[in-house]
């Protein structure tokens, strides 16, 4: 056979065509595979955010479902339980009549806290400073702790009125005790060691408080923080629901009084997942804090 006719038998039959560099199949099916890969690694991401959040907050998800099965198996009236539907559909769907309220609560929380995080640390600073007032001070804090709040609020209104001075007397007095416990713990935590170092110095008592004892207080008074940071939104609600002019105790007192129970679980609900997010912020600024000054 010669050499043009084995090129003929050899070559692609009629109706195929060879398949060649620029043939477009394979860069065709790779395409297809990369836009595939995106999406796959999308639905990854979703599927393990998905599951962390489930396997974190489980418990969350289990209580809103037996709400729902307690409602319905004891067939309650709307005005005794709502079902979850009619609260989160409220929350959801009328917005507007929990933000003004809740800003209300908030600033009450914030400023409150920050008065009391601001007295319980001079507080602490007074007690390390002087015997006598660590004498003086520390009883008295002792019984504001050992009062519960529902009790003080009408000497509070008694003393400085209703209105949002009272609102924040009661926040206030709720965020002192355990900022001042902690800080005075912490002063007291400086290592044996670099004390004596300070006193081989021959360090005053300012140098020795600015250098050495307020660095080591500063996690313990961030753990004050973070023991306080939620329930002085659910004191300042209290005091609102009591004594205040505005804010989600007012609302919730409201709502009770016209007969709206979807509106007061709903803020009910707001106001728990506010204090949640409050104490969540505060364990961030903590392990911050923590891992600067530790």
């Amino acid at each position: 056979m010669s050499r043009s006719e084995s090129a003929v038998v050899e070559g692609p039959s009629a109706g195929q065509h060879p398949v060649g560099p620029g043939d477009g199949t394979a860069p065709r099916a790779d395409a297809e595979d990369g836009g595939k890969q995106p999406r796959r690694a999308l639905l990854h991401t979703l599927s393990r955010t998905l599951s962390r959040l489930l396997s974190r907050y489980w418990t969350v998800l289990a209580l809103v479902a037996a709400w729902a099965v307690w409602v319905r198996t004891r067939q309650l009236n709307q005005i005794v339980a709502p079902t979850p539907a009619a609260v989160f559909g409220d929350v959801l769907g009328h917005p507007g009549a929990y933000l003004p309220d809740l800003g209300w609560t908030l600033l009450n929380a914030a400023v409150g806290l920050a008065l009391g995080l601001v007295l319980g640390v001079t507080g602490a600073l007074l007690v390390w400073a002087s015997p006598l007032l660590s004498g003086l001070m520390t009883p008295m804090a002792l019984i504001m702790r050992s009062v519960p709040v529902v009790a003080m609020i009408p000497v509070i209104a008694r003393v400085v009125g209703f209105g949002i001075t009272a609102v924040l007397t009661v926040t206030t007095v709720v965020s002192f005790f355990p900022v001042f416990v902690m800080a005075g713990s912490g002063l007291r935590a400086a290592p044996a060691a670099t004390r004596d170092v300070f006193t081989v110095l021959a360090a005053t008592r300012l140098t020795r408080l600015r250098l050495l004892l307020l660095p080591h207080a500063v996690p313990a008074v961030l753990v004050g923080l973070r023991l306080t940071a939620s329930t002085a939104v659910l004191s300042a609600m209290l005091a609102e629901y009591l004594l205040g002019t505005h804010g989600l105790g007012l609302l919730f007192a409201r709502s009770v009084t016209f007969m709206d129970p979807a509106r007061a679980w709903g803020t009910a609900l707001v106001a728990t997942v506010v204090s949640v997010l409050c104490f969540v912020g505060a364990r961030a600024a903590e392990r911050l804090g923590s891992a600067r000054f530790s």
